[in-house]
């Protein structure tokens, strides 16, 4: 394999996997509306979780942007910790289903260093701001209109909305979830990330 053809690939496996984010929302089968009002078919995203093994993993690096509330953001302000990643959408109805777990494993699990970040996918800026508001949500989101941010993910990429990836303290993926998570699911895949030293 000639080694200089190496990024287009990964380009491409990146492109589709975009499209693929934009064809559909997990765990619903029927059509959602999009930010821009039209029908979007979800791709099912059945909560499967996938573990990775510490050699196995992927480093997930230079992603950054801009937060939902104008701030600039680098997931490397969140270097040495455990990071979970949740890929949502307001115009997600999974993604309105597991956010009340999302923040409920995130309080429980602040205190002992855990950092929590939204990407904010193919979404407008107030109605992800009101989705932030009306679910309580206090961890910080990125506002991904263009899909960018995702793209950044390629090693690992999440493949549907909602997806959520739990980051070692080294900035890998140890595990991801396709589709919407819950307390019990996503809550033990955290403790196990912070028991690794």
């Amino acid at each position: 394999m000639n080694p200089r053809r190496t990024p287009p690939l990964r380009a491409a496996a990146a492109a589709v996997a975009l499209a693929g984010l934009l064809a559909g929302c997990a765990g619903t089968g029927a059509a959602e509306n999009g930010p821009d009002g039209g029908e979007n078919r979800f791709i099912a995203g059945d909560g499967n979780v996938t573990e990775y093994k510490p050699a196995d993993r992927k480093s997930v690096r230079d992603v950054g942007g801009q937060r939902l509330d104008g701030k600039p953001f680098a997931l490397s302000e969140f270097k040495g910790k455990v990071v979970v990643v949740n890929f949502w959408a307001s115009w997600c109805a999974p993604c309105r289903g597991e956010a009340p777990s999302l923040q409920h494993v995130y309080d429980e699990n602040k205190a002992k260093g855990v950092e929590f970040l939204g990407v904010a996918f193919k979404d407008s800026k107030p109605n992800a701001q009101a989705f932030e508001r009306k679910f309580k949500v206090t961890y910080p989101s990125l506002f991904d209109a263009d899909g960018q941010v995702t793209l950044a993910f390629r090693e690992v990429p999440p493949s549907a909305i909602p997806s959520t990836l739990v980051l070692d303290r080294q900035g890998r993926v140890a595990a991801r979830i396709i589709g919407a998570t819950t307390y019990s699911k996503l809550n033990p895949l955290v403790a196990k990330a912070l028991a690794e030293r």
